[in-house]
């Protein structure tokens, strides 16, 4: 599990890549790249505020490397108060 301070989404990577999505720790942030096709799968998501799951690494591994996961939660209103 990594924490950030910021997330970057770039819908450029290229389905000839040979990954099904890339990501990579930017300063304090994470960036993801991913194809064209799951950069519009994930707007609908966060329009129609439903998680999603980003599968990094490459297309013919056994075991994806790593997952992004988009989750909504409760609203917490007690952190960070005061």
């Amino acid at each position: 599990v990594t924490g950030a301070s910021f997330f970057v989404f770039s819908g450029a990577l290229k389905t000839s890549s040979g990954y099904l999505a890339k990501s990579s720790i930017v300063e304090d942030g994470v960036m993801v790249q991913i194809t064209a096709e799951s950069m519009d799968s994930l707007r609908q998501a966060l329009r129609e505020m439903k998680d999603f799951t980003i599968t990094c690494g490459k297309v013919d591994a056994e075991d994806p490397q790593e997952h992004v996961h988009i989750q909504w939660v409760e609203d917490d209103k007690n952190f960070s108060k005061g």
